[in-house]
């Protein structure tokens, strides 16, 4: 049988933590989301300020970055290049930048969305709370 990693509640927590500082050195108001490798919520966490939409957006950009393995930029990016079938692909509704999968010694463990801000400002973010894992 094989094993694989995965995160704890503690690591939920230290990634939103993360992120969430990475948002208030920026003044920015965002929803981020922490989400398990099958794109089931893990974290949700509004920040002051952050629209309400955010706290849908967010975790769809996580559970599509879990469920795809990769960036939900590459996603936009295949929509806005006129692949707009892709819009009908089941199980997945934040294919919009912003949100990002966590990968531990080659397997996907879960992934973080955030919304509130400019895309790449979101990925920004996100990236921050990762790094709080120290995975090298």
């Amino acid at each position: 049988m094989n094993t694989k990693p995965f995160l704890s509640t503690d690591d939920a927590r230290a990634i939103a933590a993360a992120a969430e500082a990475e948002a208030r050195r920026n003044g920015w108001a965002v929803t981020i989301a922490v989400v398990d490798d099958g794109g089931h919520l893990l974290w949700l966490q509004r920040l002051d300020g952050a629209a309400p939409i955010s706290s849908y957006i967010a975790p769809a950009k996580a559970r599509t970055a879990a469920l795809g393995r990769r960036e939900t930029k590459g996603y936009e990016d295949m929509i806005n290049g006129g692949r707009y079938s892709f819009l009908s692909a089941p199980e997945i509704e934040g294919m919009l930048e912003g949100g990002v999968p966590i990968v531990v010694d080659g397997h996907c463990v879960g992934a973080v969305g955030v919304s509130g801000v400019k895309s790449s400002e979101d990925v920004q973010i996100g990236k921050a709370g990762i790094a709080a894992l120290k995975l090298g």
